[in-house]
């Protein structure tokens, strides 16, 4: 197998000769000079060279590749933080821990035989969570979406899972007229 890297005239093989280059272009008085490696730049390259600052190279071809650093994009919403960035990370998260911990307070409290109680305590956390959102102005993770969808998405699933737990059998505390009728069409 040859190797990518070998010199020219290495290996037996004759060296490539270098390729004929034509006269030098005219320059214009202000055009810096060339040097051998260089590409060859068009005036209106030259006039723009100053503009694209001191990292850039003059006279390059754009790439098509993505490039490796992104710039100028907008930062998403929910990457902003409560709190300044010289307080611990659990603080700066405080809604999202807040609505997290008040949730799995209702999980243990259903699993330990209160499904009701449970329930109403993970309804109440997710409404807490959608006026958290409406109210501040940076909830860290809580931004999940813009923040209309994630007040009505939180909003609406704990509405949903109140009106749940004020139904749930035995002795409902919410009486709504429909929903035997709906349950028993249902389930027969």
């Amino acid at each position: 197998m040859r190797a990518e890297h070998d010199e020219p005239g290495a290996a037996g093989r004759p060296a490539e000769p270098e390729p004929q280059r034509g006269p030098e272009p005219e320059r214009t008085p202000g055009q810096p000079e060339r040097t051998p490696g260089q590409p060859e730049r068009t005036p209106g390259q030259a006039e723009r060279a100053p503009e694209q600052g001191q990292g850039a190279r003059a006279g390059a071809a754009k790439s098509r590749r993505f490039p490796s650093v992104t710039e100028g994009t907008v930062r998403p919403e929910g990457s902003g933080r409560a709190v300044p960035g010289a307080v611990s990370t659990p603080a700066r998260q405080w809604p999202m821990l807040s609505v997290l911990a008040a949730t799995a307070a209702g999980l243990l409290t259903t699993a330990t035989g209160h499904p009701r109680v449970g329930c109403l305590m993970i309804g109440i956390a997710l409404i807490a969570a959608a006026a958290l959102r409406r109210f501040l102005p940076s909830v860290g993770m809580l931004a999940v979406r813009s923040r209309f969808t994630d007040m009505i998405t939180y909003g609406l699933l704990g509405v949903a899972i109140t009106l749940l737990a004020l139904v749930m059998e035995p002795n409902p505390t919410l009486d709504i007229p429909f929903l035997e009728s709906a349950v028993r069409f249902t389930v027969r």
